[in-house]
C-alpha cells in the first residue's frame, strides 16, 4: 500500500502496544519503591481493620446478647440486640436524652458492684471489671418512684405496666407481695436502704427489669439509680435469631425459661417504648 505520493507510508512509533486484539496496553511502569516494611504490613494488614472495628463499636453501633431472663417476656436469652452508641455519646454532650420505656445497656453503680458478687467479673485473679446488664428505664431525673403490690406509680400516676405484667400473671408468679415489689428500694441485698419512694436525681435514670418475680432482676430497686455516664445506650433492634419460638412459658419455681411451642415467628423487630409510657406521659401533661 502507498500514499498519495506513491511513497510506502512511514511507519510512527506507538505510544503503547498493541495487543492481537487491538486493546492498548501500558508498558510496565518503571520499578517502584521497595516492598512495604514489616511495620507498615502490619498496620495495612491487621491493626488498621482491628482499629477501624473498634472505632465502630466504641463509638457508632455495637451488638450485644441478652445473657439470662431479666427482661423476660419481651427479650430472651441469647437474643442479639443492636445498640446505637452514637447516641449515648451525643446524650452525655447534651444532645437528646433517654426516655421512659427505653431498654439500655449501662454498667451496675460502682458501689454495688463491690458489694454484689454477681455485678462484676474476675479475669483470672489479675483484675475485676463490671458487666454490662440491660433493662429498662422506668423513671427520669426528678421523677418521683412509687412502687406498691408490684404496681409501679410515677408522679403519682399510675404506670400502665401490662406490657410485661400480664405475661407475669398469666405464668403464676407475678411478684406482688415481697419487700422489693412493695417499695422504690430495698434493703434486702445490702446495698440501698428500704424506701418507699425515691426521686430520681439530676442525669440519673431508675431501670427495671421486665421480669416481675420475685427473684427476676438486680435492677434500680436493689442498687440505685444509673448515672448517664455508664449507659452505653438504648437497645433498638433485635437482629437474633431470624426466628424463635412463639410461646415461651417461664419455669417460676426454678427462676427459669421453661417450654417453648413448637410454632416459630420472625424475632427481627424493633424495640420501641410501650403504649403505657406514652399514656404517663400524656397523663402528666408531657
Amino acid at each position: 500500500m502507498t500514499d498519495s505520493q506513491g511513497q510506502p507510508p512511514q511507519s510512527h512509533p506507538q505510544a503503547y502496544p498493541q495487543s492481537v486484539t487491538g486493546e492498548r496496553h501500558l508498558q510496565a511502569a518503571p520499578a517502584g519503591p521497595a516492598r512495604r516494611t514489616g511495620l507498615a504490613r502490619l498496620w495495612k494488614d491487621w491493626l488498621e481493620p482491628i482499629v477501624f472495628a473498634l472505632l465502630i463499636t466504641q463509638f457508632i453501633v455495637t451488638m450485644v446478647a441478652v445473657d439470662g431472663v431479666s427482661m423476660m417476656p419481651n427479650l430472651r436469652d441469647g437474643e442479639r440486640v443492636i445498640v446505637p452508641k452514637y447516641e449515648g455519646w451525643l446524650h452525655r454532650a447534651g444532645i437528646g436524652e433517654f426516655g421512659r420505656g427505653d431498654i439500655v445497656v449501662f454498667k451496675p453503680p460502682q458501689a454495688a458492684s463491690e458489694v454484689v458478687p454477681t455485678l462484676r467479673r474476675d479475669v483470672a485473679g489479675l483484675w475485676t471489671y463490671r458487666p454490662y446488664l440491660i433493662k429498662r428505664i422506668i423513671g427520669v431525673e426528678g421523677d418521683r418512684i412509687r412502687i406498691q403490690g408490684g404496681d409501679v406509680w410515677i408522679n403519682d400516676k399510675p404506670l400502665d405496666s401490662s406490657f410485661t405484667t400480664a405475661y407475669w400473671q398469666e405464668q403464676g408468679c407475678w411478684d406482688r407481695d415481697s419487700a422489693i415489689a412493695n417499695q422504690a428500694t430495698s434493703a434486702q441485698q445490702g446495698m440501698m436502704p428500704d424506701q418507699l419512694e425515691l426521686t430520681v436525681p439530676e442525669g440519673h435514670y431508675f431501670v427495671m427489669g421486665d421480669n416481675r418475680t420475685a427473684n427476676g432482676s438486680e435492677d434500680s430497686r436493689a442498687f440505685g439509680t444509673v448515672p448517664l455516664s455508664d449507659i452505653a445506650g438504648r437497645a433498638a433492634f433485635v437482629v437474633w435469631p431470624i426466628q424463635r419460638p412463639t410461646e415461651l412459658a417461664y419455669d417460676c419455681q426454678n427462676s427459669r425459661a421453661g417450654q417453648a411451642s413448637p410454632e416459630k415467628e420472625s424475632a427481627l423487630r424493633s424495640l420501641p417504648a410501650p403504649a403505657g409510657f406514652g399514656e404517663l406521659s400524656r397523663q402528666l401533661g408531657e
